[in-house]
């Protein structure tokens, strides 16, 4: 039997267990890729390990998200994390340099190797052929220290493209047709891989696209063969010599198929307040819009600028419409100054904005109250936006100008029914004088660091007896954002956990840190597919500080349950969905001889005291993460293992 292209990449950098769905294995990591919000801790953690260079191929670290400086902190952490980079060993992009995403794929990322990344969005190196996995920052700090990462083998499921795209319907319109199939927590322990003759007919941007969307599946990660296209465009980047081949065996077996017409899709949108409320435009068309913002590390590659701003050519942005555009890449917004672009979509009356992630992180252009904004971003979840009650859609870069210039949501057909061309250049205009190598010598390096970089939270190894309280009880689907929210008056922080937790969970209950610090800490109660979003481990770091010590749920998110374990907060399932009704906030609940029940693979039950009835838990964690969670952490099982 042969092997499908997720399973070859497993592969060729499996470092211990076998490709069983559903066990634990480990993998070789050739690239690591930091940004911002979450690098400075990450740099902090691999600090605090010893090592003196890194030992992967290639780590990055891209400055990107905390760009606005109202402040000394967004400015002192970049210097800290420049010259720690400078010091061990790592690549530094510099701010205005660009997206993460987009520059990695640009200019660092190679068919068949692997790449952790400190952001869930990642998996964009899947359009090229890279095994690319969003992570927390401490597993990247382990990789760049050489460690492998661990994983549950996941099954794979094969998305089969045929026919071609009609014009004006976009890649983005693909990968919310797949996750209207599969829903936000359908690709939870699976790799996405697309096949079929309509690859053929999808360029690297087009592939990075859906790739990158396919966090919004709770997907490990997502791929697209590498073949003469991928060729095509990293010769065009300069660079022929990182191709290598990639394609699923004629044999090779999946554990799901989906097939999709590519010709009988037209343009979606994703509604509020989910990547997955998907619902045509033609369905939506004449709502009446505030906002268009054209950019994230989705949709701001060169072709679906240059598509924006041929439709903005000669037009005027409509008089009840904000729109502002983000290039991803230095590379890009150079080539649009080059060649015209900018100025169309200048003349048309759009905000062009710096190379960064901008309103998608909440890094400012927030809509108006109520407002109706149109994003070509990858998320949009309730209060996202930094407006709590606007109405935020995911749309192609086609719908979203073309809404721009008529002011509502228009379907593009109906505008430029013989849709737009757009040709990858032959050769990109390539400048990296914004990208800093190491220093040879790291004793030539101090490391800088400013007042706002504070410790981080070390968990106590387990403690044998619990008697907490419920903390605090939420729903379905919460996010990373629900838990530690982004934006420009909290993410300066994101290197001061204790200025950070001030911020914890107010979005659900504004008197979470309060009560926290009051009661000491407790239990979080949550529903299905807790900590879906981010990659951020400040959701599990700042739940720490404030002394949270397990989290019962119906189901987790991938990520944040890494998260968490690595923080030594216990995810633990609810044995029985039906006994989250049983529990209310403030209940006291009792767990006993934890540590020995878990260590030695005995049930555990938490008992509520307050209402005298029994919780039985399942445990569903391999031997190395109960030697993580007994040991109070990664950080302390790593100086275990290294003693």
């Amino acid at each position: 039997m042969g092997y499908n292209i997720a399973q070859k990449l497993i592969k060729s950098h499996l470092v211990s267990g076998q490709m069983i769905p559903g066990t634990e294995i480990s993998i070789k990591v050739d690239q690591t890729l930091t940004q911002d919000a979450t690098g400075t801790v990450a740099y902090l953690q691999f600090e605090s390990m010893g090592v003196d260079r890194v030992k992967t191929e290639r780590s990055v670290a891209y400055i990107d998200h905390n760009t606005l400086q109202s402040g000394f902190e967004n400015a002192d952490d970049h210097r800290y994390i420049q010259t720690v980079c400078s010091k061990h060993g790592i690549y530094f992009s510099r701010p205005g340099n660009g997206i993460c995403h987009q520059v990695h794929l640009e200019r660092f990322g190679k068919p068949g190797k692997t790449l952790l990344g400190s952001d869930s969005h990642t998996p964009t190196g899947g359009g090229i052929g890279m095994l690319a996995i969003g992570v927390g920052g401490l597993d990247v700090a382990v990789a760049m220290g050489g460690g492998a990462y661990y994983l549950t083998m996941p099954k794979v499921v094969k998305v089969n493209l045929t026919g071609k795209l009609s014009p004006m319907v976009a890649a983005k319109d693909i990968i919310l047709k797949v996750l209207s199939l599969m829903s936000v927590k359908g690709g939870v322990g699976k790799i996405i891989e697309y096949a079929g003759e309509g690859v053929k007919t999808l360029s690297v941007p087009e592939r990075a696209t859906i790739t990158n969307m396919g966090a919004e599946l709770g997907a490990t990660t997502s791929v697209f063969p590498a073949d003469e296209v991928t060729l095509a465009f990293l010769t065009a980047q300069g660079r022929p010599e990182d191709f290598t081949p990639i394609f699923a065996d004629e044999d090779a077996q999946y554990d799901e198929q989906i097939d999709i017409d590519l010709a009988s899709l037209q343009p979606l949108a994703a509604c509020p307040h989910s990547p997955d409320n998907i619902k045509t435009v033609q369905d939506l068309s004449g709502m009446k819009i505030d906002q268009v913002c054209i950019g994230s590390c989705t949709n701001s590659s060169y072709t679906d600028m240059m598509k924006v701003a041929a439709i903005l050519k000669g037009k005027t942005v409509a008089p009840n419409v904000s729109l502002v555009i983000a290039p991803g890449s230095k590379q890009v917004f150079n080539m649009l100054a080059q060649n015209g672009a900018l100025a169309d979509m200048i003349c048309a009356g759009a905000r062009v904005m710096e190379c960064a992630c901008g309103p998608c992180i909440v890094m400012g252009q927030a809509p108006n109250s109520g407002g109706i904004s149109l994003r070509t971003f990858n998320r949009n979840f309730e209060g996202r936006s930094g407006t709590a009650d606007a109405q935020v859609f995911l749309v192609s870069p086609e719908t979203a100008a073309v809404s721009a210039i008529t002011g509502e949501m228009t379907d593009p057909r109906t505008v430029i029914p013989e849709g737009i061309s757009v040709q990858m250049p032959e050769r990109f205009f390539i400048n990296d004088n914004m990208i800093l190598a190491p220093a040879e010598n790291s004793a030539d390096v101090e490391v800088v660091r400013g007042p706002n970089i504070k410790p981080f939270p070390v968990n106590k190894p387990l403690e044998e007896n619990w008697d907490e309280r419920a903390l605090l009880k939420v729903g379905d689907n919460i996010t990373t954002d629900h838990i530690m929210p982004a934006g420009a008056k909290i993410l300066p922080y994101r290197s001061n956990i204790p200025k950070m937790s001030e911020f914890c969970f107010t979005r659900c209950d504004e008197e979470f840190p309060k009560r926290a610090q009051e009661w000491g800490g407790g239990i979080i109660i949550g529903g299905q597919n807790y900590g879906q979003g981010s990659s951020r481990e400040h959701a599990a770091l700042v739940p720490l500080y404030l002394g949270v010590k397990a989290v019962v749920a119906k189901s987790f998110a991938r990520i944040h349950m890494a998260n968490l374990i690595n923080s030594g907060i216990i995810p633990f399932l609810f044995e029985n969905e039906a006994d989250y009704d049983r529990i209310d906030l403030g209940d006291e609940l009792v767990i006993e001889n934890i540590r020995t029940k878990i260590t030695q693979g005995l049930p555990v039950v938490m008992h509520n005291k307050t209402k005298n009835i029994d919780i039985p838990l399942k445990v569903t964690f391999f031997e190395r993460q109960i030697e993580i969670i007994a040991a109070g952490g990664m950080l302390n099982y790593t100086k275990q293992q290294n003693k």
